[in-house]
Formats: C-alpha cells, structure tokens, sequence
C-alpha cells in the first residue's frame, strides 16, 4: 500500500513538471521572454510570503502560498487563458475543472481530496486567503508589465477598463496592494501603454 501511494505522488509530481511548458502573455522583466506558468507560482508564492503584512484580513501563511503554488496546474490540460480574452474566459471554469479532476486525481485519495479543495477555495474567493491570494495573481504579471513599459497591454491593446473590470474585487484581498496597482496602472494609461477608456 506505502508503495502504491508514493508511486501516485511521484506521478503526480512527473506530471506537474509540464507546468514549466505552459507560456503565459506576461513576458518576464527587462524584456525578457514570455514566463511560464511555473515561474508565476514561484514569484507569486515569495510575493504572499514578503508582502503578507498587507493582507487586509489574517492569513494562514503556508495556505496561502501553497494555493498560489497550484493555482495554475490545470492549466496542463486547459492552457494558458489570457486574463483579456473574452472568449477563452466564457470557457475556462469548465476546462479547468475537468484538468482538476485529471491531473489532482493522480494523488492517493486524501491528497487528491486536499488539492482539489485548495484550488477550488483560490476559485471561490470567498477566504482571506484565497482574497489575498488573488491580489498577487494580479499584481505579478501587472507588475511585469509595468517594468516592461506596457509592451503586452499595448501588443493586446489593453483598455483601462477592462484592468479595473479583472481587479474588481483585489481591494477585498489588500487595500494597500491595490492601492499601489492602482498608481501603476495610472502611470500606464499616462503612458499611453493602457487604452484610457
């Protein structure tokens, strides 16, 4: 039985690697090349831990991190959705629950249950730490974009609009982090990198 269930976790673990090749829109900073999803979680994760003190509610610390740590894996199976493409939106919540269930199903049945709860609660965004959580989801590639002076909003002509609609509830998770997206995004717009409108 112990070896059935670590032979399950090291699938499982096999298996997540191909997060490495799943390239999102964000390009890394200093112009770099697109990042993947992977190295998102990574920053995302290092994010929650420096900036926690910004949570506008007390947060479960590990939780948090090992949220965003997964957050992403499905994207194995769904791809990559960019956060502005209407279409592939009006079909990611399904997609993605079908990788869910594939990909957390390689797990012994108690981890499974374990990941499958913890992505569906950052899905929910109803906890501190799914709000807070959320928050470095958006900040990260927002912060990306900024230091590469906007060439991905401006590649996929971004309205300001439609920044404010994806943040519509990151103040719920930090007034204090938003507060700082917000001066960014301003400065972008100033820029002519956001479409003022």
């Amino acid at each position: 039985m112990a070896e059935k269930r670590l032979e399950d976790q090291m699938k499982f673990l096999l298996e997540i690697d191909k997060e490495k090749n799943i390239l999102r829109q964000t390009h890394l900073s200093g112009h770099g090349r697109r990042e993947n999803d992977a190295e998102h979680a990574w920053h995302m994760a290092i994010m929650i831990y420096l900036l926690r003190e910004y949570a506008n509610e007390k947060i479960d610390l590990a939780k948090t991190m090992m949220m965003a740590l997964i957050h992403d894996i499905v994207e194995i199976d769904a791809g990559d959705t960019y956060a502005y493409d209407t279409a592939a939106l009006a079909t990611q919540q399904e997609r993605e629950a079908k990788a869910a269930q594939r990909i957390f199903g390689l797990l012994p049945e108690d981890q499974r249950e374990e990941m499958l709860a913890l992505f569906q609660e950052f899905e929910d965004y109803e906890t501190p730490e799914a709000r807070f959580a959320h928050v470095l989801d958006n900040l990260q590639p927002l912060m990306l974009n900024d230091s590469n002076n906007g060439g991905d909003w401006r590649e996929h002509q971004v309205k300001r609009s439609q920044v404010y609609k994806r943040n519509a509830r990151t103040s719920t998770g930090s007034e204090t982090l938003w507060a700082y997206m917000e001066g960014l995004i301003q400065g972008n717009v100033e820029k002519g990198n956001i479409q003022d409108c």
